[in-house]
């Protein structure tokens, strides 16, 4: 596939011209840092946090144990850069950095933009890995980094999302819960609605706890309704919308979701706290709901339940994954020294420092069979599963922004304010071409 750099930025996370002219590196002598010593090769590395957060330790700690297990071999030099709360601040130097060619040897990216990253030329091919190095790693986690058949990022955490429930509820309607394998379909999962639904009408709740809010949230938490049906927002390019954006699978999707609000299972306005009330059979939510609950709200007695499928699933991954990951940039001159970073910094250690900090869910199968809360704790245990043999990562595409975008307002425009399905698929079509026509096919 031939691509070409583009002279605006990929839509939604840069702005201004990416003009990679220069490449200038950042020359720093040894000596002049802590720990840097003559015939080390100098590695730069920015991350998106603030130091003195529990994730900034994190993220120190592992780049400290680096520099000491690669003592006079590497040397990496970790700068922060925290995002704003609109999510600038990090992306604002990195599109700096871009034009001036200034940029890191390694740099954090937010698994869903490594396509974008990727097809701007912000971002270069790791070194190659052997298949047991690569084996380390969950299927999603080298599946999200991957674009145009080279594998450009490494997922420093991995996340999932569960469709939870209250025990109690489900115990007082009679339903029983799947296991991984078998989950409920789309018509089982009715089934059950209706079953719930008199216990929560008592309650003065709904049988789901969920909406369709503006950002990430949205394709997040419901994309599984559409990969399960066999469908997805674009093509395996990532660079063709129509026909499976606008697909009739997508469309069928959009109706099973209507009826969820049709028939009363869900609110069409957003109830705080409505399933950690107890007021709620069942609520999609990310793996951070299940500390939220220990934490707050102890009285909620809480599982875990298989993502729904559609009824013609037939045991593909599809399950909500994706956090930030590490690169190289293109501007370092040291692709092996910047993929050996990039390994370490997602590596079994750090992904374990990190779920001990912050209770991030780690990014190789070793950090998850030997932390031992996600042997024990049938929660954690559950995403962990739904994660390993079912984990699918969010739409590879380098306008992936806009795909975003156009789900979230496609649902709530037909979901919740009654416009037809099909007009709404085909408009968010010619939304997303217009950012494809930035690209060669």
């Amino acid at each position: 596939m031939k691509k070409r750099l583009i002279t605006t930025a990929a839509a939604g996370f840069l702005a201004g011209n990416l003009l990679l002219s220069g490449c200038a590196s950042k020359t720093v002598q040894p000596g002049s840092q802590p720990g840097y010593d003559e015939g080390e090769q100098y590695l730069s590395l920015w991350v998106h946090v603030i130091e003195d957060t529990e994730e900034g330790k994190a993220y120190r700690e592992s780049v400290d144990e680096f520099n000491e297990k690669y003592d006079g071999q590497y040397f990496a030099d970790i700068e922060f850069v925290p995002r704003n709360d609109s999510g600038g601040g990090y992306a604002d130097k990195i599109n700096a950095s871009v034009m001036s060619g200034d940029l890191p040897d390694v740099l954090t990216v937010d698994g869903p933009n490594v396509a974008a990253y990727a097809a701007n030329g912000i971002i270069q091919p790791l070194a190659p890995l052997s298949e047991d190095e690569k084996s380390v790693y969950l299927p999603s986690i080298l599946a999200q980094g991957t674009y145009d058949g080279n594998l450009y990022a490494l997922g420093a955490m991995e996340s999932s999302v569960g469709l939870y429930y209250n025990k109690e509820i489900l115990e007082e309607a009679g339903v029983q819960v799947p296991d991984t394998d078998h989950p409920w379909t789309w018509s089982e999962f009715l089934a059950v609605l209706k079953k719930v639904k008199p216990v929560t009408d008592r309650l003065g709740g709904y049988a789901i706890d969920m909406s369709f809010p503006a950002g990430e949230t949205t394709i997040y938490f419901y994309a599984p309704f559409f990969w399960s049906n066999g469908s997805d927002f674009v093509d395996e390019t990532g660079l063709e919308a129509d026909g499976y954006f606008n697909s009739k699978e997508n469309l069928e999707t959009i109706e099973f979701l209507k009826t969820l609000y049709a028939d009363g299972y869900v609110s069409k306005v957003a109830i705080p706290d409505l399933f950690e009330s107890g007021r709620a059979a069942f609520k999609f939510d990310g793996a951070w709901e299940v500390n939220n609950v220990y934490s707050n709200y102890p009285s909620i007695s809480l599982g875990i339940a298989p993502y729904v499928v559609s009824d013609t699933w037939e045991g593909e991954r599809y399950t909500p994954t994706g956090s930030w990951a590490y690169a190289a940039s293109t501007s370092s001159k040291h692709i092996e020294g910047a993929t050996k970073l990039v390994q370490y910094m997602s590596g079994v250690e750090s992904g374990k420092r990190l779920n001990e900090y912050t209770n991030s869910l780690p990014s190789t199968f070793e950090a998850f069979d030997s932390t031992e809360i996600f042997s024990t704790d049938p929660n954690y245990k559950a995403l962990y599963d739904q994660l390993s043999q079912y984990g699918h990562p969010r739409s590879i595409t380098p306008v992936y922004p806009q795909v975003s975008a156009s789900v979230q307002q496609v649902l709530e425009n037909v979901v919740l304010s009654g416009h037809d399905g099909q007009q709404e698929l085909d408009k968010a079509v010619d939304r997303i071409d217009r950012k494809l026509k930035r690209y060669e096919r």
